[in-house]
């Protein structure tokens, strides 16, 4: 079994997070932009590609700020994410300006703190990272179980 490796973006802009739909399909989970690293690319690049394809946005990857684990107890899926503090440089993430050419995200919204915990979104650990004081935030989250 490999474990899956992925990168993040910690987009935060005027106290909001840009948030996406987690999986192709479904709304009700949601994450921060991101997804499978390819090889021979930079963790940096295969990040700003991702985004590009889930958003639209082009960006600026700045920092690592939190390393997270998710993994199936009864299966064999273990994923590490890798998130990077971001800021945008270009475009606009509105639906009706942007498809995913891979169909997985057809949701994106930015929420604030309060809007943000109205919502189901993973890692457990993304609240602090994105909007708690950094030196508080967690730097790693441990094998979270995948939801089903």
């Amino acid at each position: 079994m490999a474990v899956r490796i992925a990168v993040r973006a910690v987009l935060v802009e005027d106290g909001r997070l840009l948030l996406v739909n987690a999986w192709k399909g479904r709304t009700h989970l949601w994450c921060a932009p991101g997804g499978g690293v390819e090889p021979h690319q930079s963790l940096p690049d295969n990040l700003a590609r991702e985004v590009r394809e889930e958003t639209g946005l082009v960006i600026e990857v700045g920092a690592p700020c939190l390393v997270n684990e998710f993994h199936d107890p009864g299966g064999t899926f273990h994923q590490v994410d890798i998130y990077f503090r971001a800021t945008v440089e270009a475009g606009s993430p509105r639906p009706d300006e942007w498809t995913d050419p891979e169909g997985v995200v057809s949701q994106r919204r930015w929420v604030d703190a309060a809007a943000y915990d109205a919502l189901r979104v993973k890692p457990d650990s993304l609240r602090a990272v994105a909007f708690g004081p950094a030196a508080s935030a967690p730097l790693y989250d441990p094998l979270e179980p995948i939801l089903r």
